[in-house]
């Protein structure tokens, strides 16, 4: 038998079972699905938890209502007012998100009901208690997280006498109240210090941040040289790239000859692009004088990443010893991917291509215009591009605080669709600001520098939420172990104690049970027609 934790005096340990009813959720037919207005509102495990990320305790919103007859018609049971609701399948399960139904409702079969018997728990109580408990301990299930019915009742909790639950409930608010305004203004200074960053990007691209480095320039004899050369200049470093490239083909192919081999791909001319108009221009930021605007598609090769083969998750292409990199990680890279989950083996790369390390990953499809330079040389999907910078004309960390300045505006590119993606094309046309290799140099300095700032202020804030997180369980553990009412236990003995305490409720309410299920009537048997 497992021992269980010594409670003060007054409280019992008990089965949630002998205090609350478990409640089932309902089969949902789609063809009844999607009406916004109705009798009875019915929650999904997506509903709870969009109510519970909006920080509401009781459901307030649901994306489905039925009526009456509908009702009937599927057979749904109504879950009574302040029933606790949560998930009890799938990773939902492992996200320990819980609400209350503010009035009678149902709820689909992936999610479970507990609705506490008034006289011997609170339904607030219990609400915390449940936020407490880890779900996927009990799962039955190794790949899909499950728990059963019987799993929930027989979950043990600590019971007080009412009195002191109502106490522990009014002391958990308090103390959360404080910890909630707390973190409501770490989540501000966090959004304030997202406005900060932008704002740093923008004034960057608008030459704001290295006016007084123009100024000394200046003063030195080294005044910016006119947009025109710079063009130029862009011009002349393009070509030079594709002469490279071009006898790099060349002494490929004359390989072949000897050697028999399949004849390489002839590298592409420099794509031409249209002369910016007029009206463009007129939309964008006023420049400083020496600076223009000029495509991306002139600063650099821009391609798609290659994954030819069908299916793409064809085991036979994976288990090798080149990197595979896909659009999640680029997102969670925070600069430099230096970690990868797959790599493609020989036949995965034949129908790929590798990347040099130091290329500029940019993802155009799920996470649209995230940014990160490989680490090491990978492959990656066409949901992928690439950019490698002519290095004598642009920084590629330059393009790459760019892209992050202007990200809304390149995801606005994006058809309104359930899976958002842009086109090559969009990041070939896009219109950067283009100064000297100096003052970009100098751009990306001034960037770093009040970036790695809103850096350690950012991770301070997120420290701090990770500890306003632990105070919290902290709380809730003080709170079910008796401390946080000791003070008020001693003041009030008669409260906690005797007929009040909550071993003997519990008794009764046990008895009456008991005695309720002996005056049901036995179900008549049918006997059979001969």
């Amino acid at each position: 038998m497992k021992e269980m934790r010594k409670l003060p005096k007054g409280w019992v340990w008990t089965s949630l079972k002998n205090t609350s009813q478990i409640l089932p959720g309902n089969g949902f037919p789609k063809k009844i699905q999607g009406k916004l207005k109705g009798q009875y509102p019915f929650f999904k495990v997506g509903d709870i938890s969009k109510n519970v990320q909006a920080s509401y305790r009781f459901l307030h919103f649901c994306d489905n209502y039925i009526d009456d007859d509908e009702l009937k018609a599927i057979k749904g049971k109504l879950l009574p007012k302040n029933t606790i609701v949560f998930a009890k399948i799938g990773e939902a399960l492992k996200l320990n998100r819980r609400a209350i139904l503010k009035t009678p409702s149902l709820i689909d079969n992936n999610a479970i009901g507990v609705k506490p018997f008034g006289r011997i728990l609170n339904k607030i109580f219990a609400y915390f208690f449940l936020t407490t408990i880890r779900l996927e301990n009990f799962s039955r299930a190794t790949t899909v997280p499950s728990v059963r019915k019987t799993d929930i009742e027989e979950i043990d909790i600590p019971i007080p006498p009412i009195p002191e639950q109502d106490r522990i409930v009014a002391k958990i608010e308090e103390l959360f109240s404080e910890l909630d305004n707390g973190i409501e203004n770490l989540k501000k200074a966090r959004k304030q210090l997202k406005t900060y960053r932008q704002a740093v990007l923008k004034y960057a691209f608008e030459g704001k941040l290295t006016k007084k480095w123009r100024t000394l320039q200046g003063r030195a004899g080294n005044p910016p040289e006119p947009a025109g050369k710079l063009l130029e200049q862009i011009n002349i470093e393009r070509e030079k790239h594709y002469q490279k490239q071009l006898e790099g083909w060349k002494r490929a192919c004359e390989q072949t000859k000897t050697k028999g081999n399949k004849k390489p791909v002839k590298p592409r001319k420099p794509k031409e692009l249209p002369p910016i108009t007029e009206k463009e221009l007129a939309e964008l930021s006023e420049l400083p004088e020496g600076w223009c605007y000029c495509y991306l598609a002139h600063l650099g090769e821009l391609a798609r990443g290659k994954s030819k083969h069908r299916p793409r998750n064809d085991k036979k292409l994976f288990g090798g010893n080149y990197p595979f990199i896909q659009t999640g990680e680029i997102k969670a890279a925070h600069g430099i991917i230096k970690t990868y989950k797959n790599t493609y083996n020989i036949t995965g790369l034949a129908q790929s291509k590798l990347w040099p390390k130091g290329t500029l990953c940019i993802t155009i499809a799920a996470n649209i215009a995230n940014t990160a330079f490989l680490g090491f040389s990978a492959c990656f999907p066409d949901s992928i591009v690439g950019f490698t910078a002519y290095e004598s004309s642009i920084i590629p960390k330059f393009v790459d605080y760019f892209i992050q300045a202007t990200r809304e505006k390149i995801e606005a590119f994006a058809p309104a669709t359930a899976q958002k993606n842009i086109n090559l094309t969009t990041l070939e046309n896009l219109l950067i600001p283009y100064c000297g290799l100096g003052e970009q140099h100098a751009i990306v300095q001034e960037i770093e520098s009040r970036l790695s700032v809103c850096d350690k202020i950012e991770q301070t804030i997120e420290d701090s939420l990770k500890k306003a997180e632990a105070l919290r369980q902290s709380i809730l553990k003080k709170a079910f172990a008796g401390e946080l009412t000791k003070d008020w236990r001693e003041k009030h003995p008669e409260l906690v104690t005797g007929e009040n305490s909550a071993e003997k409720l519990l008794e009764k309410i046990k008895a009456e049970k008991a005695l309720a299920a002996g005056r049901k009537k036995p179900r008549s048997k049918k006997t059979k027609k001969k």
